[in-house]
């Protein structure tokens, strides 16, 4: 006998947060299926926070920073990725999460997932042409930058550990890629 998984839309996600089904859990929705999300240690917890006050600062009012926050995905996704950048106003998204028209750059910091940020979760992302996709890999002290979106694939995956990078879709903006790690 085989077994079927039950494919869940952002719809059915939505209904169980609100009837407190998945209350106290730490899950997210990644292609239909709701995953649990890895623990958190505090060493990820604090690259992230201080990577959100640094692009906060940095991005001013030319772009909202969420943290762990989710993005609405059209093809029954809706992940948490560790860092958001969007596009303002913040207010645009009181009743709705961030999709793919309002994302300026995602980035997940891994400790623990670099396996999954790197092959699962890109390939997410790219299948939703989010152009610029980032993985602090807070191990390593390195920065994956993913880019350029073809078929469910990034053809463009890049390796930093200095120097400053622009953001695809905000070409005025130097980001300095040592800050996301300290």
């Amino acid at each position: 006998m085989s077994k079927t998984l039950t494919r869940w839309t952002v719809t059915d996600y939505h209904h169980m947060i609100a009837s407190g089904l998945l209350a106290g859990r730490r899950v997210e929705l990644i292609n239909g299926q709701i995953v649990d999300m890895a623990p958190e240690l505090p060493i990820h917890r604090a690259t992230y926070r201080r990577g959100v006050k640094y692009l906060e600062a940095l991005l001013g009012e030319q772009a909202v920073v969420f943290a762990a926050a989710p993005v609405t995905l059209p093809n029954d996704g809706e992940p948490e990725p560790d860092i958001a950048i969007v596009h303002p106003p913040e207010s645009r998204y009181d009743a709705q999460h961030p999709g793919p028209a309002d994302i300026h750059w995602l980035i997940e910091v891994s400790n623990s997932t670099l396996t999954y940020d790197l092959g699962e979760k890109a390939n997410l992302y790219a299948r939703e042409q989010i152009q610029d996709y980032w993985v602090v890999d807070i191990a390593a002290k390195q920065l994956w930058v993913h880019r350029q979106p073809r078929e469910g694939t990034y053809t463009s995956v890049e390796k930093f550990i200095s120097g400053t990078l622009t953001p695809v879709t905000m070409p005025g903006i130097k980001v300095q890629i040592e800050r996301l790690f300290i």
